[in-house]
């Protein structure tokens, strides 16, 4: 990451709280050392784009006043992009398909890993595709951008040694399993439907075509498009974790198969409820 400028991949126009908490356009050229303080942030995730909050009236959106907007794409913190690469655990010759492009940073980190030819970038809103695909060309590294939805996977690139979410799930879909190795890792920010602090999920994907594994820290992130959950869910899932005796996040663990996916604490055979 030392190796790559982080401020090549943030585009001119970032978005802050405001005043009145909305969130309104810092532009470089406007405040260049704030915005450079962002940036070069280690633990400042950065919201990139902004989009009208649907259960807002329309007519009441000012994307100049922030008024009715809500973060649309983020670019993840350094701190946690370093810590979901090595937990990668990445080797020369691996394929890695990335789901949710953003600003193509974190891709351009794994070409400058494994070479530009084994990554696979897919990301869902075409605007931030192409804003991507450029970023990672102008720096040098021609990944492959897919604009596309990232729970169907890519298929044609596949099998894959490697996935890497950058957006929550509280559902695994399975063409992600089948479309890795067995003996692949999937990590996936996990959604807070198991501890109150959202965590990454690292699963090892079998010969037998399911794929298990348990939470390893904290990792919160938007969630992909059709994955919303609605806010009572967080309270929800604190309300459990207590009266449980509020476990670590490895205690819990996950398998996935055709049929779908268990979520449980300690044990297989314990599953968690909500999970």
């Amino acid at each position: 990451m030392a190796a790559i400028p982080r401020e090549q991949f943030i585009p001119e126009v970032v978005y802050v709280p405001g005043p009145d908490h909305f969130l309104v356009p810092l532009r470089r050229s406007a405040d260049p050392d704030r915005w450079r303080q962002l940036v070069e942030a280690e633990n400042g995730a950065v919201i990139t784009k902004v989009g009208p909050d649907p259960i807002v009236p329309a007519e009441l959106c000012d994307p100049e006043s922030g008024r009715g907007m809500v973060a649309a794409s983020i670019g993840s913190a350094p701190r946690i992009m370093t810590a979901m690469i090595n937990a990668l655990d990445l080797s020369p010759g691996m394929r890695v398909l990335e789901i949710g492009t953003g600003t193509g940073y974190n891709a351009a980190v794994l070409a400058y890993l494994l070479g530009e030819h084994s990554v696979i970038s897919v990301e869902i809103d075409p605007e931030v595709a192409d804003n991507a695909r450029a970023a990672l060309h102008r720096a040098g590294y021609r990944v492959e951008v897919i604009t596309g939805d990232g729970e169907a996977g890519y298929p044609p690139g596949a099998p894959y040694d490697r996935i890497i979410v950058t957006a929550a799930a509280h559902t695994v879909p399975y063409a992600w399993v089948q479309q890795t190795r067995p003996g692949g890792v999937i990590l996936v920010p996990w959604a807070p439907t198991v501890h109150p602090e959202p965590p990454l999920a690292r699963f090892t994907v079998r010969e037998d075509g399911t794929a298990d594994g348990r939470f390893i820290g904290p990792g919160g992130f938007m969630p992909l498009n059709s994955q919303h959950l609605p806010p009572r869910v967080s309270h929800e899932t604190e309300e459990r974790w207590i009266k449980a005796g509020e476990p670590d996040y490895g205690r819990f663990g996950i398998t996935v198969t055709a049929d779908g996916q268990r979520v449980w604490l300690d044990s297989p055979d314990n599953p968690w409820e909500g999970g």
